[in-house]
């Protein structure tokens, strides 16, 4: 780290247990940001102050006047821009020396698995099924930490998945793919909802890239912010979980 770098980064560096080791593993992790919206916003922004090496920024879609309540990546300036070229643009003047990669356009399995293999982890900050799933899928197939969130209303999540054989996976939480997932469009969300979610996001994924305290693995962190309740909730994997099910087991007779 050069003199700017240990002045910036000083308050991580004089953490016991961090230090500048803890602060080299961000400046070299490489971590995919799925979904520049609500949650993705404070998460991007978290861990591009924070001094993550390389982002990867992935979002298909293009800033609207409604994002402005509770996107705060994005500025009235934008509306009308790709997700992406905004955050890269917020995250630059945030930290210039973080690199910023942007991955524009849907994500299938193919790209997702090559994106996987380039990561040290992924978050998940989409705001549909079909797009966790895959990522989920993803993240076991290249053995990686998967941090999830979502949030509605007034309701928030956060579950971390390992990506290795033993633990769940999200599939193990939400195994029905044939569900409709809800939307804010059509529900709302407390603006304030999205930023405490997706700081937990960041605050687990800088956990597990520096080996800080102890990652919510089998955890799923539930929120209630109208009565600003929490519940943690242990999370078995599912033994016939189509995604991380060891395939050796014996079939039921």
């Amino acid at each position: 780290m050069n003199d700017d770098q240990l002045l910036r980064y000083s308050r991580h560096i004089m953490l016991p247990g961090f230090g500048a080791e803890g602060q080299q593993r961000l400046l070299e992790a490489r971590v995919l940001v799925v979904g520049l919206g609500g949650l993705g916003s404070p998460a991007a922004m978290y861990l591009a102050a924070a001094g993550v090496g390389r982002l990867l920024l992935a979002d298909f879609d293009a800033v609207d006047l409604s994002n402005l309540q509770r996107q705060l990546l994005h500025t009235g300036a934008r509306v009308g821009r790709s997700k992406v070229d905004s955050a890269i643009e917020a995250l630059h003047a945030l930290n210039p020396d973080v690199v910023l990669e942007p991955i524009k356009g849907s994500l299938d399995a193919a790209r997702l698995t090559e994106l996987a293999e380039r990561v040290d982890l992924i978050l998940d900050c989409s705001d549909n099924f079909a797009t966790r799933f895959a990522v989920n899928a993803a993240c076991f197939e290249a053995g990686i930490p998967l941090v999830s969130g979502a949030a509605i209303r007034g309701e928030g999540q956060v579950a971390v998945f390992s990506g290795q054989a033993g633990g769940p996976c999200y599939q193990c939480l939400y195994p029905n793919e044939g569900g409709i997932a809800e939307s804010c469009s059509r529900e709302g969300v407390l603006a304030p909802l999205v930023g405490i979610i997706g700081s937990i996001q960041a605050m687990e994924a800088i956990k597990l890239l520096t080996g800080l305290g102890e990652p919510m693995f089998g955890r799923l962190l539930l929120l209630d912010a109208l009565r600003m309740q929490w519940r943690d909730i242990k999370l078995p994997p599912d033994p016939v979980c189509p995604v991380c099910a060891p395939s050796s087991a014996p079939a039921d007779v």
